[in-house]
């Protein structure tokens, strides 16, 4: 090839240095391409407008608004329960029957000791008697003499003063014959009570039965002493309630129990049925109690009180002592602009969140009303449908690009 046609080939002075100029400019972007940060994966989720609900929720169980214990009214043989736990029984039905205890067994040395002390009585009545009839003796003599004194004074033998003598000797007279008298009635009783102590009393006679009743229509909860048995007074015997008529306990954090307020509306749940209870606050008992938790940190308790709304048959099978769970609703606002609760974080006292614009995160301020466990109120800062990037953490900084993961 000639020197001319090889001349002709070349590419002139200004396009080699157009082509240089592009061949580095495609190395420099295809070097920052390569050494540029990858954006940051992130979960994100949407700000809405909703119904806001901030709920409690804790274990509670079922329990019967009154229950009765019936006791034992007196000392007495009781005789064999024949009810069961679950049976029906109405008010004033008898549930058992007490009989009165027979009189303890006499060894030999005390009957002798008894029939000592009843000679001994026997003697006292016949002293008593006689008593009786020296005082009748006087009484009638007292009688004559102030008979024989007015006589006296009609026929102007006697005096006065010897007339009313003889009525203060009668009315001494005749108190020491009602005195006696008294005694006599008085040593009667002794030689009875002697007697008595010889005698076994079987305590089988129909009047000294004494029927233990149902004081209100129910089902019987716990049979306490079910043998026949002597018992005592106050003794617990049976447990009487009424099945229908529940309330449910929970104990609450004491600083969970302050923002609850009577009338609350709550929601039972796994209490063992196909569907959720509807209930309602009661009471906010007044003292807390400290119960220890599974670990091992001591914690104020506050019991509160519901009352199942729902009809009867929908919570037919719930007995006494079950457990539940409750959640009762402490705050509740309609149409308010709302965020999942793992979108805002805390960073000197400030509440902030990353919104995410053009695909990078931007860190905004934003004013948090209340909060759940899975959303937090937005007063200002986010509006309804911004994107915000849940769970940030330490790897997220305000400008990084991000896309969802």
């Amino acid at each position: 090839m000639s020197e001319q046609e090889k001349k002709s080939r070349e590419l002139p002075r200004w396009a080699q240095i157009a082509l240089l100029g592009v061949v580095g400019l495609v190395v420099v972007v295809g070097l920052v391409l390569a050494f540029r940060p990858s954006p940051v994966e992130v979960d994100l989720g949407t700000v809405d407008r909703a119904t806001m609900r901030v709920t409690v929720e804790e274990d509670g169980r079922a329990r019967l608004q009154d229950r009765y214990v019936v006791s034992a009214p007196v000392s007495g043989t009781l005789t064999r329960v024949q009810w069961r736990p679950g049976d029906q029984v109405e008010a004033g039905q008898e549930l058992t029957r007490l009989r009165s205890q027979p009189s303890p067994l006499l060894d030999d040395r005390s009957q002798a000791q008894a029939r000592t002390r009843l000679e001994a009585a026997r003697a006292q009545l016949e002293r008593a008697r006689a008593m009786e009839e020296v005082a009748e003796a006087g009484l009638v003599d007292a009688r004559e003499e102030l008979r024989r004194q007015e006589v006296l004074m009609d026929q102007a033998g006697g005096s006065a003063s010897a007339v009313e003598r003889a009525r203060a000797g009668l009315r001494a007279r005749e108190a020491e014959h009602r005195s006696a008298r008294f005694g006599v009635q008085v040593a009667e009783q002794e030689v009875e009570n002697a007697r008595l102590l010889l005698q076994r009393d079987g305590g089988g006679a129909e009047a000294d039965v004494v029927p233990i009743l149902s004081p209100v229509q129910g089902r019987v909860l716990r049979v306490m002493q079910e043998s026949e048995a002597v018992v005592q007074p106050g003794a617990p015997l049976l447990e009487v309630g009424d099945v229908g008529n529940l309330e449910l306990v929970v104990d609450l954090l004491s600083a969970d129990a302050v923002r609850v307020r009577p009338g609350a509306v709550a929601e039972i749940e796994r209490w063992g049925g196909d569907r959720v209870l509807a209930a309602r606050v009661r009471t906010v008992e007044p003292s807390a109690f400290t119960r220890v938790s599974a670990l091992g940190i001591e914690e104020q308790r506050v019991n509160v009180i519901l009352d199942l709304t729902d009809d009867r048959q929908e919570w037919a099978s719930l007995g006494d002592g079950y457990r539940v769970e409750a959640r009762i609703v402490v705050w509740e606002e309609e149409n308010t602009v709302v965020a999942p609760a793992s979108a805002v974080f805390r960073h000197d006292g400030v509440w902030f969140a990353f919104r995410v614009e053009g695909g990078r995160a931007q860190r905004v301020s934003v004013e948090v009303g209340e909060r759940s466990d899975v959303e937090a109120q937005i007063l200002s800062g986010l509006e309804p449908g911004d994107r915000v990037i849940l769970y940030p953490g330490d790897r997220v900084t305000d400008g990084d690009r991000v896309e969802e993961r």
